[in-house]
């Protein structure tokens, strides 16, 4: 069975669901706030969730080498690729910056090639380039229908081109680094939500600083005490921190980390439908083709 696989693909529905709710929240107490929050609530519930089902809220049968692998995943994926991201929004915006997360796969495969050994087939490299070329169709359609205009604006700053190539780089290197570290842990049930609880701790304090640096610990507790931000932040934590990332951990456990990556990076795909429902976002008949060749890519890896 292709549990890993099938898992990816859940993750990545899971993933539309906390961007969803991430941008609502984040347009109403901003980014940084919001991230600072996502990391310190998900440490909370993971705590609980471990306490009781293994007696204990710290993670346990973790090595000392394992943490660390799994805390330089946290700051390679949470801090350096989300701050890669929300950067290259301001610079390029959302719809490229999606786009360049394509690219987070192809750091996946290489990454499992250098760490892990891993090597991928005819097959699964076919599979991984028309994916990719999917999903680069349909965000790309997307940005082309910005409200400002109807045609791809390509002066593109070479800041924003390498902040994108940095975020999906943070994407795909930080989850091939879990992966590692939890290949050095006593394999338990819920390794996969251990493993996220130290990653949160490294996100927590990489973005911890930053919003000592820049935050507005105002905006913050306007966020708090808001009824809407609160609800949409509850559910960009619950479906981000604590189920998508343990998911996807054990989604690197069960399959290659190239074709699990790139099954994940559907949520440009997956998130067409409810923005059109949610935000009245127009689908055009290239972002339905789009999607099309991004599940004839992934119905590959079954084949």
């Amino acid at each position: 069975m292709y549990y890993g696989e099938i898992l990816s693909i859940f993750v990545a529905m899971t993933w539309t669901i906390t961007a969803l709710c991430a941008e609502v929240a984040s347009r109403r107490m901003g980014q940084l706030q919001m991230n600072v929050l996502r990391m310190a609530a998900s440490l909370v519930i993971l705590a609980l969730l471990l306490w009781v089902f293994t007696g204990s809220p710290l993670p346990q049968g973790m090595s000392g080498t394992a943490v660390a692998w799994l805390i330089a995943s946290g700051f390679v994926g949470y801090v350096f690729g989300d701050w890669c991201l929300f950067s290259s929004y301001v610079l390029v915006g959302s719809r490229i910056g999606q786009l360049f997360m394509t690219l987070a796969p192809l750091f996946s495969a290489l990454a499992a090639w250098v760490l892990l050994g891993e090597t991928l087939g005819l097959q699964a490299l076919a599979g991984i380039a028309i994916t990719i070329s999917g999903i680069g169709m349909t965000v790309l359609s997307r940005e082309e229908q910005g409200e400002h205009s109807h045609k791809l604006h390509v002066d593109i700053p070479l800041k924003g081109v390498l902040l994108g190539i940095g975020a999906g780089m943070g994407q795909g290197v930080g989850i091939v680094l879990s992966k590692v570290g939890m290949g050095l842990c006593e394999q338990t049930p819920l390794l996969p939500m251990a493993a996220t609880m130290v990653r949160a701790v490294a996100g927590l304090v990489g973005f911890g600083i930053a919003f000592y640096l820049k935050g507005s610990p105002e905006r913050l507790r306007q966020g708090l005490h808001d009824g809407r931000t609160m609800t949409a932040a509850a559910g960009a934590i619950v479906t981000g921190p604590v189920i998508g990332v343990s998911l996807s951990l054990l989604a690197v456990q069960l399959a290659p980390a190239g074709i699990a990556s790139t099954l994940m990076a559907l949520t440009p795909v997956f998130i067409l439908w409810p923005s059109r429902w949610l935000f009245g976002q127009r689908i055009s008949a290239r972002e339905v083709l789009g999607a099309v060749i991004a599940v004839a890519g992934v119905a590959l890896f079954f084949l």
